[in-house]
């Protein structure tokens, strides 16, 4: 014996499972994240949704409104204007506040009326977030829009 190590069948064995195992687990891993995470869901039936998706979109376009969301530290200012530049106030409105990929952070504002717009105060981590505004006009034309922003890391 001059300390050479041999290369045995037992040693192969234990390398294939150990090489096995590591990419069992990384696919597994890969899974957990997949099904727990972002759905992709957007509609419950996309079938009925695409059926009346154009009348929709129609309506929204006539309206003429323009959304701008702006983060500050603490707060969320919404800015709903017409194509006059005037701020429109809808019959209803529901804004909710999320992460992208994940709706395990959503939360529905509550907006308080400004000059030109609504506020919320909102403590937003830093990242990627979402704002999905649902409103009906006077007439009862529904508005739908996201807009997605991101909150810089503090300096």
């Amino acid at each position: 014996m001059n300390g050479e190590r041999t290369l045995t069948g037992r040693k192969v064995l234990a390398i294939f499972a150990a090489s096995f195992g590591l990419i069992l687990a990384a696919n597994l891993t890969m899974a957990w994240f997949a099904v727990n995470t972002f759905s992709g869901t957007v509609v419950e039936n996309s079938y009925i949704s695409s059926q009346s998706f154009n009348a929709d979109r129609d309506a929204q376009e006539a309206l003429g409104w323009h959304l701008d969301v702006e983060h500050a530290p603490g707060s969320v200012t919404l800015r709903l204007k017409d194509d006059a530049g005037q701020t429109v106030r809808p019959e209803s409105l529901t804004v909710v506040v999320g992460r992208p990929t994940s709706s395990r952070t959503d939360r529905t504002l509550n907006l308080a009326p400004t000059p030109d717009g609504y506020v919320a105060a909102v403590p937003l981590e830093p990242g990627n977030w979402m704002v999905l505004v649902n409103a009906e006009a006077q007439d009862g034309t529904r508005y739908h829009r996201r807009e997605n922003f991101v909150v810089p890391a503090p300096e």
